[in-house]
């Protein structure tokens, strides 16, 4: 059983954190949760250009995927994995969520 879920525990604490800055975000209203489209409209656009950017460093041979047991191997394109757009989508809707908290 546990090995089966090896893989995939990066994954799952990724989509845990998000929830947990969601359920920040519920309780103090500061990003989602105070305008929807505003919030996913730049946490959408931001993790787009950190997207194009892994490309642009996958192609010049500067970013690689590596060998981890925790990750899903499931691959978005050659060394892109799955993970990266968690991850992506965590470091901005934190970012945001953090900025708008300091902005209060």
């Amino acid at each position: 059983m546990i090995q089966e879920v090896v893989p995939y525990l990066y994954l799952i604490a990724l989509v845990f954190s998000i929830l947990g800055v969601g359920l920040l975000d519920y309780t103090h209203k500061l990003a989602l949760f105070l305008d929807a489209r505003a919030t996913l409209f730049a946490v959408c656009i931001s993790v787009t250009v950190f997207l194009v950017w892994d490309v642009v460093g996958i192609l010049n041979g500067i970013f690689f995927r590596g060998d981890a047991p925790h990750l899903s191997g499931i691959l978005l394109a050659p060394e892109l994995p799955l993970e990266e757009v968690f991850f992506l989508t965590l470091l901005c809707y934190n970012t945001l969520v953090v900025y708008r908290w300091a902005a209060k």
